[in-house]
This record gives structure tokens, sequence and C-alpha cells, in this order.
């Protein structure tokens, strides 16, 4: 597979035309296992060839240093790639498993000028709250986010894990171009109020873990044969009965690909792919991967079209998941509807 592959959509109303398909760059530098820099600076390398140019990351990836990874390569391919980062998760170096929430004007504004340094650019193209805390009105963050924009260090703004009335209420403050929340055949809690604010707003979803963090492709249905500090080890749907109970689930995407003579991860990413046709708003997964031949595998999937017969088979699955989509982490509570 060679060239560009990738259609472009347009990152919502409000956003760039990006590849349909993006590239999740957290495992690069931490939570799932050991990684190797030079194989990743190759699956950034092999994205861009393949027609991606959304490349997520956060300043609380690896603590900073997973922008810093990002960085060359962004500035190596400026005007070819769409750097999206987030900001509002503070961690702790004591206790890796907690997670505060800062949402204030006065932290963001330090946060952006330390992700602008980490990725050497001067202005970010989507910058998106990781996560809304409940003690700071999104009105307000997103106020001073719109700030940014006027001062040109941030192109476009995006929210990650937000209700639709948070969604309702920021966008009222600034345009929003994007939103992240997981979502996949596992995890389809966003379509109950988020997916038809956003649709209505003409703002896009951007699904992260679109293959359950991996449950999904086949490769990992357990902890037994994860990395000591792998993060998966503490997700309830990996433990125990649970994983056994949602292992039994993907019979059908097994049997699909089968017929179809493709991966159990294309069907997964096939079906995401396909939910911006069932509810009329753009979708852009961002699966990641450090290797490069699972990256042309995940892209090939957006040319994947699932029958109707076969969007049925898969459609009572997450209903029947056994265990939260959340990793147990020490977190302020933040609400979903």
């Amino acid at each position: 597979m060679t060239g560009r592959t990738l259609r472009p959509v347009a990152l919502g109303a409000a956003g760039p035309p990006v590849g349909a398909q993006g590239l999740g760059c957290m495992g690069m530098s931490e939570f799932y296992g050991p990684s190797d820099v030079e194989e990743s600076r190759r699956t950034l390398d092999r994205a861009l060839e393949l027609g991606v140019t959304l490349f997520d990351t956060a300043d609380a990836y690896g603590y900073g240093r997973n922008e810093e990874l990002l960085g060359p390569f962004a500035r190596a391919n400026r005007d070819r790639v769409v750097i999206a980062t987030k900001f509002g998760l503070v961690r702790s170096v004591d206790d890796p498993r907690h997670r505060g929430i800062d949402n204030s004007p006065e932290y963001l504004r330090r946060a952006v000028e330390a992700s602008l340094r980490r990725l050497g650019v001067d202005v970010i193209d989507l910058y998106q709250v990781h996560r809304v805390a409940p003690a700071t009105p999104v009105e307000e963050t997103v106020g001073a986010l719109a700030e940014l924009v006027a001062q040109g260090k941030v192109r476009h703004l995006g929210l990650s894990e937000v209700t639709g009335a948070q969604l309702r209420a920021a966008h009222a403050v600034h345009p929003i171009a994007a939103v992240q929340s997981e979502w996949s055949i596992f995890s389809r809690d966003v379509e109950t109020t988020v997916v038809p604010t956003a649709a209505e707003l003409g703002v896009a979803l951007v699904p992260y873990a679109p293959l359950g963090r991996g449950f999904l492709a086949g490769a990992v249905t357990g902890v037994d044969r994860l990395a000591p500090d792998d993060s998966r080890r503490h997700m309830p749907r990996f433990t125990g009965d649970r994983a056994r109970h949602n292992a039994a689930l993907l019979s059908p995407v097994h049997r699909i690909a089968a017929a179809r003579s493709v991966t159990a991860a294309q069907v997964a990413l096939a079906w995401v792919h396909q939910r911006a046709a069932v509810h009329g708003l753009p979708v852009v997964p961002i699966p990641g991967t450090r290797d490069p031949v699972r990256l042309a595998e995940n892209v090939a999937a957006a040319g994947l079209v699932l029958t109707g017969a076969e969007l049925a088979e898969l459609e009572p699955i997450a209903a029947r998941v056994a265990g939260s989509r959340d990793a147990g982490l020490t977190m302020a509570a933040v609400r979903r509807d």
C-alpha cells in the first residue's frame, strides 16, 4: 500500500480538513508497555505517507515526553499536519495513577506555553480540554481559550469527554471544532446526547480507543501478556471473568473478518467510520499504534464498508460488555450524560 489513501474530512464546521483517520500518539511514550522511539518515528512518517494528517497528543502523556517526541516530526512537516494536543489533566510523579483536573484560565495559559515549547511550534492547530473540571464553568475555560485563538497561539478548539450540555455551552462562547470521546463497538455511551448535539452544531467526533485499547483487535483479551506497567492491567474490561466474557462477545467480529478476508481490527474500525453516515456528522477516529505495519492495516479499514446485515450483527455487543471503560484512576469526578 503506497501513496495517499485517506479521503479528506472537515474537522467540523469550525475546523481544518484532515485525513479521515488520525493517529493517537499516546502509546508511543507511556501506558501500553515498552516503546521504541525509532519505530515510533517510522510510524509517524508512514502515517503521513498514507494520508494521515491529524496527530493527537497531550501534555499529560509521558509527562510531556509525547509532545517532545512529536515535535521534530511536526516541525519538519508543518504545512502538512494538524497537531492536536490537550491540557487539563494534572499528574503526580509520586502517584502515576493520580489524575487531577485544572481548567482555570491561569493554568491553561501556562499549559499552552509549555506545550508550544515542547512541540517547538508557533501555533497549536487543535487545542483541547482534556477533561472538564467540575469547579470551573466550561464557559470560563473556553472564554480563556478564545483569547489564545485571538493571540494566534491556537487555531481551533476542542473538548474531550464532555456532556452534550457542556458542548452546547462551550460552543456558545467560541466555535468548537471537535469532541474526543471513547467510541467503539464496545463503548457507545457518547451516542446518548453528545453525538446528537455535535451533529446539530457541526462539531466533529474524534473517537479515541476505537479498538477498545486492543481488545477489539483480538490481540489483547486479558492481562496475562501485558507488561507490568501496562495501564490496561487496571481496566475492568481486561480483568478476570469480565475479560473472558468480553472476549466471547467478539465472535461476530471474527466471523465478519473471516468472511471479508480482513482483520478483526479492520472490522471494528470500519464500524466506527460508518457512524458518520449513521449520525450525520464528521467522524475521525484516532487509533493508536507504534507499528508501521499495523498502521497501514488501520488506514485500510477506512475504505471498508460493512453491510446492513453485518452492522446488525454488531449492534447488540455494547449492551452486553462487562465492566466500565474507566481505568480506575484517582480523578476528580467527571459527569457524563
